[in-house]
Formats: C-alpha cells, structure tokens, sequence
C-alpha cells in the first residue's frame, strides 16, 4: 500500500484558453508530467473542473493556466479560482503542491501579474508552489529565441502567441517545451513529496 502511495501520483492541469494557444500550452505541460514515471494526469478546463470538485482533492497537485487579459487571469479562469471558496474553509488543498502558466500576445504582457495570481490562490489553500526552475534564456549575445524560457519567467512558465497567429503556429516550440519542462518539474516534485510524506510516518 505505502509502494503505491509513492510509486504514483495524479497531477490535475486546470487551465482555460480563449483561442486555442493557451490550450498547446496545457498540452505541453501534459506532456511534461507524463514524461514521469507513476505520474498520470487529469486535464481539465476551469469549466470541467467545477463540476470534478472531488477528483480534484485527491490530486497529489494542481497546475493552473490561463491567459493573460488585461493584466490578469482571464475572466473565465478567475470564476474558477472563485468558486475555489468552497474548498477553502474545509482545508481541502492543504498540503498539496501547485505550480502555474500563462500566455499573451506580448513578450511581458503582465504575465507576471497572473503567475502571481495563482501563486496566491495556492498559498490560501496552504499548497506549496513550484517554481519554473530554469534559469533566463535568450538574455545574452549567444542566447537564442530557442532557449528554455527564453522570456526569463522564474514563477511559473510563460508563452508568447503572436496576436496575428492561430494556435497551429503560436506559441513557438520554445515556449512549449519550456511548458512541458514544467510539467516534468512538477511530477518529480509530487513523486519526491509524496515519499517524504510516507517515509515521515
């Protein structure tokens, strides 16, 4: 019982996307966490998800993911973070571990703002978040547009969609395998947290 415990756990991606670029992006973290050996998804948009309340709290963790409009998390992604409330005052998410990405048309596009959005939704839930992990690319005379994170995004994972593109052509593979790096990131985080959780008794 305690080898499945540690062996496995269920990562939950809750993300929405307006036209499709954010979604290559969930796509790409999926990818990510699947990379992981005993890690197994649940792939969700932030409408599915208030309606799978309960396959959410038996999540080892939650990556969230949404556009940025206007500064912050879209509309949509915000009713989701919402309705949260509920599980809140029951503690349902204590302890469970939490990372994010985000995606706009511009390079900064306040994406910081959002990434610090679901940063907070996750410590009042009392969930530890996982930062992207990777240092800055593309910030010197030898970097390149395909570096890893290559617009320098430390909280979470950033992508950059052209506003004249379609989702068949943006986000660029850059920023998806940066995605996908999170993924894996957060999969062997879950894997080392739940052995740590068994092997404290």
């Amino acid at each position: 019982m305690c080898k499945a415990k540690t062996d496995t756990v269920k990562i939950a991606i809750v993300y929405h996307s307006g036209f499709g670029h954010t979604a290559r992006q969930a796509e790409a973290v999926k990818r990510g966490v699947e990379k992981v050996a005993g890690a197994s998804t649940l792939f969700l948009t932030s409408e599915e998800a208030q309606s799978r309340w309960d396959d959410l709290t038996q999540s080892d963790a939650i990556i969230f993911g949404a556009p940025t409009y206007m500064g912050s998390a879209s509309a949509q992604f915000k009713a989701f973070m919402d309705a949260t409330s509920k599980l809140f005052f029951d503690g349902a998410w204590k302890d469970k571990i939490a990372a994010g990405f985000t995606n706009s048309a511009s390079r900064s596009g306040d994406k910081l703002e959002t990434l610090i959005q679901f940063a907070i939704l996750a410590a009042q839930h009392g969930m530890h978040w996982v930062n992207l992990g990777l240092p800055p690319g593309n910030n010197h005379s030898k970097g390149a547009e395909q570096d890893l994170n290559r617009l320098g995004f430390f909280l979470g994972a950033g992508a950059q969609s052209n506003a004249d593109e379609g989702p068949e052509a943006s986000p660029p593979q850059s920023d998806l395998l940066t995605a996908e790096y999170l993924g894996e990131r957060v999969a062997q985080v879950a894997l080392q947290f739940a052995r740590g959780r068994v092997a404290a008794g």
